[in-house]
């Protein structure tokens, strides 16, 4: 196999190996970056192991090529120097270890055989190389064969998080997993449980941002890793639904998953064609909300992703059968978003990405809900968005994923252009009209208690909110028309007090 660097990845290995020559340091290019350049992927993360203690050495190159040293790891001697790119585009993230024995050990205690290929520096910056890699494990051969296969029988138990990694780098690279390392990740699956869980968060983020994804949820169960991850999932295999339902619980939300990336434009929906994707509305402004950054590492998209995993999470607890023999699942998005938010604590979500997806399980049902068979009401428009809040567009777009993974192949068209004809109206007086979903204020609270002679309470929180949403349906425009609205609600509480 040939490897080539070029641009400005050969300009910066060639400064690096100037200044480690000067050193009088040994170096070699390992993992990714090397598995990568092998396969014409582009990276901006390039591992290199050193015959020196790296934490006394890194920190010189980071002055010495103008970039920012961090300590990584003291007890195994790994430093990182982050260089701003010349094109300003990003940075270069360079990590460095320190080699204990000799290069080939030291390739011995990396995780998968394609990240267990190295190059010494010096060769690497004269361009082309074409017989030069130590590759002790047979890595050249795996990425040919395109397979990710662990280096020993204990790459797991050295680090569990590695479990979760075979399963997403094969999935980013398009590899399968060598069915000796498939039953090795089987026999260790209840390792990840002691990983650390901003790593597991890290890595489910990952997973979440491979496209057309739904089937590597599956594998990940199949596994044995993801309800050892996450428990309560497990309790939604098997459990039944209504008729209108093609699959379970648990398979449903799997689905759900794969669903939200065909509604985003991220994936395919095996079933059903085009003309379904064209009834959702799209544009521009759509595909940039959904690709917002929430928190490090996720987006909207993503997080409406993980939701669909968890919208139907408390339904085993809440199923019933009514007197007609129907099922019914009463409560099950209202128990559902505690439990979540429990889940997302637990992997060490931020605050803000547990509100959203929170939100998402919450009021899953609402957009449905607001109208049957024509067009919603400016109240029910501005009800929903005062109670979805920040979720409230991801919402929407879950609903249409929510109504796929529930019909499958037995969609009914009418239905779903319904559905989605309310989703579209929705929003579009959201982004039109915005005195609909989010109106100014007319009056405020000293102007009630001043008008009528009121006191501080829930009493005036009340009257407000009534009057917004008079205001959202068009009933009132102006500060009197609001004071006048005010004063009819309060002699109708009069007239008619509550018991």
């Amino acid at each position: 196999m040939e490897l080539l660097i070029k641009g400005a990845a050969l300009s910066l290995l060639t400064r690096l190996g100037s200044y480690l020559s000067k050193q009088n340091t040994e170096a070699y290019v390992v993992g990714g970056f090397v598995r990568d350049r092998l396969l014409l992927r582009d990276t901006a993360d390039v591992d290199i192991t050193l015959k020196g203690n790296a934490l006394e050495i890194a920190p010189g190159i980071a002055v010495a090529l103008g970039g920012k040293y961090v300590l990584l790891d003291k007890v195994n001697r790994v430093g990182r120097v982050i260089l701003a790119k010349e094109d300003d585009t990003g940075n270069w993230q360079l990590d460095f270890s320190t080699i204990k024995d000799n290069i080939e050990k030291d390739l011995g205690r990396r995780d998968f055989t394609v990240d267990a290929i190295a190059i010494s520096l010096d060769k690497l910056v004269k361009g082309t190389i074409t017989a030069e890699f130590i590759d002790p494990f047979g890595g050249l051969k795996d990425i040919q064969d395109k397979l990710i296969r662990a280096v020993s029988p204990m790459a797991f138990e050295q680090d569990a998080a590695r479990l979760l990694r075979a399963v997403r780098l094969a999935a980013e690279l398009g590899f399968a997993i060598s069915p000796e390392t498939e039953e090795l990740i089987r026999r260790s699956c209840h390792l990840i449980s002691d990983v650390a869980a901003e790593r597991v968060r890290e890595e489910l983020l990952r997973l979440l941002a491979i496209a057309d994804s739904g089937k590597l949820w599956l594998y990940l169960d199949d596994l044995g890793l993801l309800t050892t991850l996450i428990p309560e999932l497990g309790q939604t295999k098997g459990v039944e639904q209504p008729r209108e339902h093609q699959w379970d619980v648990f398979h449903h939300s799997v689905k759900a998953v794969e669903a939200v990336d065909f509604v985003l434009r991220r994936g395919s929906w095996q079933h059903a064609g085009k003309e379904v994707l064209d009834y959702v509305p799209w544009s521009a402004e759509l595909a940039g909300h959904f690709g917002l950054k929430v928190s490090g590492g996720s987006t909207r998209r993503l997080l409406t992703k993980l939701a669909a995993l968890l919208h139907d999470i408390a339904k085993p607890q809440t199923k019933c059968i009514t007197t007609e023999g129907r099922t019914r699942f009463l409560g099950h998005a209202k128990e559902g978003a505690p439990i979540a938010a429990a889940i997302l604590e637990r992997l060490r979500f931020s605050t803000r990405e547990i509100k959203l997806v929170e939100a998402v399980v919450r009021y899953h049902l609402r957009p449905a809900q607001m109208s049957r068979d024509e067009l919603p009401t400016p109240r029910a428009i501005y009800r929903y968005f005062r109670d979805a809040g920040d979720g409230a567009i991801d919402t929407l777009f879950f609903s249409l994923a929510d109504h796929l993974a529930t019909r499958g192949p037995d969609l009914d068209m009418a239905n779903w252009q319904q559905h989605a004809c309310v989703v579209e109206y929705a929003l579009n007086q959201h982004f039109k009209r915005e005195s609909v979903t989010a109106p100014p204020k007319l009056i405020n609270g000293h102007d009630l208690m001043k008008k009528f002679n009121l006191s501080p309470g829930p009493k005036i929180g009340q009257l407000l909110e009534a009057v917004r949403e008079a205001h959202a349906a068009g009933e009132v425009s102006s500060g009197e028309e609001a004071l006048s609205y005010a004063a009819r609600l309060l002699t109708l509480e009069k007239e008619n007090p509550s018991p």
